[in-house]
């Protein structure tokens, strides 16, 4: 049997979805990327089934959707944060960082239906220092923005996950599995699932693991991988994406009408 060629994202908060998935080497191949990256190689049929950005599942009608598994938040999620030492109204410039598809889209609908600003975007390196020389704030996604010290920098961190829910009452999706069609059975569905299961399990063991042994970043993970991010694509959830690719619609970042196929 061929193994299904999983493309992950590198990121802490990807590591519960994984677990455990090493140990069957002859079901899956499982490289990790980050998530922008995931999103191409999936476009380029380089992996089955990818970990992508959720913005990245418009982009094609023959993608399906693992069911019930995904990276979310309701509230704030530490890790998709926007760094500036402005007020938010005086905010005129924002460095994306270019890892970033979903989350970039999402800044752009709260800066326009939320935080009434009208600033220009441009995508750099994810380089705190370097974003901030340059523009007024800064978008940073994944580990950068979850382990930043950004109040010993002086900033203010601007919580995308928090933003979104106060605006819509409901939860933000970040990412989720999605393949092409033939790719996806019930075998590769039932151990995406059980993996997500037994990470969920594992916070801890995950935490210490991916933090080598520093205890303050493993104290800030546990507590992230615990109280910031879920991993269930329930009902709530799928009404946050819905809402989510409606607003990226009318902006233009997508055509209308995606639909969500499992």
């Amino acid at each position: 049997m061929t193994p299904v060629r999983l493309g992950a994202v590198g990121y802490l908060n990807a590591r519960p979805l994984v677990h455990g998935l090493d140990r069957l080497p002859d079901r899956f191949a499982v490289r990790f990327d980050v998530p922008a990256r995931c999103a191409t190689l999936l476009e380029e049929r380089v992996i089955d089934v990818g970990l992508i950005p959720s913005i990245g599942y418009c982009s094609h009608a023959d993608y399906r959707i693992v069911p019930d598994v995904g990276i979310c938040s309701s509230g704030p999620v530490a890790s998709v944060a926007l760094f500036t030492t402005r007020p938010r109204s005086a905010i005129r410039s924002i460095a994306l960082d270019s890892n970033s598809r979903t989350s970039a889209a999402l800044l752009r609908i709260l800066c326009a239906r939320s935080f009434d600003i009208e600033p220009d975007f441009i995508t750099m390196g994810p380089d705190l220092p370097s974003m901030l020389a340059q523009c007024d704030a800064a978008l940073l996604i994944g580990d950068l923005a979850l382990f930043a010290d950004h109040r010993s920098a002086g900033l203010q961190k601007i919580d995308l996950g928090e933003e979104w829910t106060k605006m819509t009452g409901l939860p933000f999706v970040y990412a989720f599995w999605t393949g092409w069609s033939r790719a996806i059975d019930g075998e590769v569905i039932g151990a995406l699932q059980r993996a997500r299961d037994a990470g969920r399990d594992a916070f801890d063991q995950i935490a210490a693991a991916y933090c080598d042994g520093d205890p303050d970043r493993e104290a800030i993970a546990r507590a992230y991988l615990r109280d910031n991010v879920s991993y269930s694509l329930g009902q709530r959830e799928r009404a946050g994406l819905r809402a989510f690719f409606a607003a990226a619609a009318e902006l233009g970042i997508v055509a209308p009408g995606a639909s969500l196929r499992f």
